[in-house]
């Protein structure tokens, strides 16, 4: 049965997840996408995409959680900034030592409470197992936060916490890759859109790691696959 997502839209599903896939994982702004599907001879405005990955983002992000493989149970965990509003907001995000997305979260506070709220999180997520050691850098907040879940019984007591700076390279390349893939936004105008923003290009990019389960990444089999979660003929 077809999805009821595009339900009442007057472009094609499969003409939106285009414009909202390519965003969300190419470094194009709104004019460049307008401009790409005036050459294919479909006229739509800007604003009109901006409008469909606003909308269609966090449920790509929904749709693409129910279908991951496991990490395993060594995380890398760190922060870095996004730029909303002119001010500087925190994107906690983690990976395990294969590299493969954990979690991530955009947090307007880098404190104890926001570590503790991003490890929590992780944690309730199906396709993530008890982590067997947690690297972090120096940002005392972490060891704090992940001492309370221990006390709370929401981690193991034998979690080992690691504060080692080059082990945790693998998630500053992690970071780069969104980061390449915001610069052309020039900052995010308010905390909600770039919350939804974000869980798209978070999405897009657990895709290209392979993280599906039974799908082995091309970018053909990339639309293929997106198309197929929201229940459109491929």
């Amino acid at each position: 049965m077809l999805s009821n997502s595009f339900k009442w839209k007057h472009f094609a599903g499969e003409i939106i997840l285009l414009n909202v896939r390519w965003y969300l994982k190419y470094a194009l702004s709104y004019k460049n996408l307008e401009e790409i599907m005036t050459e294919r001879g479909i006229k739509v405005d800007h604003t009109t995409i901006m409008r469909w990955v606003h909308q269609y983002s966090p449920e790509i992000e929904k749709k693409i959680r129910r279908q991951l493989r496991p990490t395993n149970n060594s995380w890398r965990v760190d922060e870095t900034y996004i730029k909303v509003k002119g001010k500087w907001k925190y994107l906690y995000r983690a990976v395990d030592s294969d590299g493969d997305t954990i979690d991530f979260m955009l947090s307007a506070k880098r404190n104890r409470k926001a570590a503790k709220r991003f490890l929590k999180k992780a944690l309730d997520l199906n396709h993530n197992q008890m982590p067997r050691v947690i690297t972090v850098d120096k940002n005392p907040a972490y060891p704090i936060a992940i001492n309370e879940l221990k006390n709370e019984k929401n981690l193991s007591e034998n979690v080992e916490i690691r504060q080692v700076k080059y082990l945790n390279n693998i998630i500053e390349q992690d970071h780069r890759s969104i980061k390449r893939i915001i610069a052309p936004m020039l900052g995010f105008q308010d905390f909600c859109s770039a919350s939804k923003i974000l869980k798209g290009i978070e999405a897009m990019n657990i895709v290209k790691k392979g993280q599906i389960k039974n799908f082995n990444y091309s970018a053909l089999e990339e639309a293929k696959c997106i198309n197929q979660l929201f229940g459109l003929v491929p």
